[in-house]
């Protein structure tokens, strides 16, 4: 956790064949499936697993990313995948990524999303359900902060 209005989950990804392009390094556009990765478990580590926001009609598109290249990964790597987000009451919800080998930074960014309704796709903002699971993981980790 960053600060006492965020919260931060770790995942992690082993680099398969088929992730590398003809230089043998991860095909760059991976890195977004890799972000998507983040994303899902950091929703499930606040207790709001995907397709707990499917059954209660919202989606969750991407309207922007971004990606900053720092070096390459290789097949068999074991990667970090850190997902930060930060709370914040507006209508898009923005998650920063730092994806790690050990100690090395492969690649930072973010995306974008909107919430909308999955019978019309009519943009709405974030549900009520998805404050109350950030703002319970906050809590949570912050009491378990001041345990220690």
């Amino acid at each position: 956790m960053e600060n006492n209005r965020s919260v931060t989950h770790r995942s992690q990804v082993r680099v398969r064949y088929a992730d590398t392009d003809k230089m043998k390094i991860v095909y760059n556009g991976n890195y977004l499936i890799y972000f998507e990765i983040g994303r899902t478990e950091l929703l499930r580590a606040c207790g709001l697993p995907y397709v707990g926001l499917e059954k209660a009609g919202f989606l969750l598109p991407v309207l922007e990313a971004y990606a900053r290249y720092k070096m390459p990964a290789v097949y068999d790597d074991v990667l970090d995948i850190y997902a930060t987000y930060t709370l914040e009451r507006a209508p898009t919800i923005r998650i920063e990524y730092v994806i790690k080998r050990g100690e090395d930074e492969i690649v930072s960014g973010y995306t974008l999303h909107a919430f909308v309704t999955a019978d019309a796709m009519k943009p709405v903002r974030p549900p009520k359900i998805f404050f109350d699971a950030i703002e319970a993981t906050i809590a949570r980790e912050s009491a378990s902060e001041q345990a220690l």
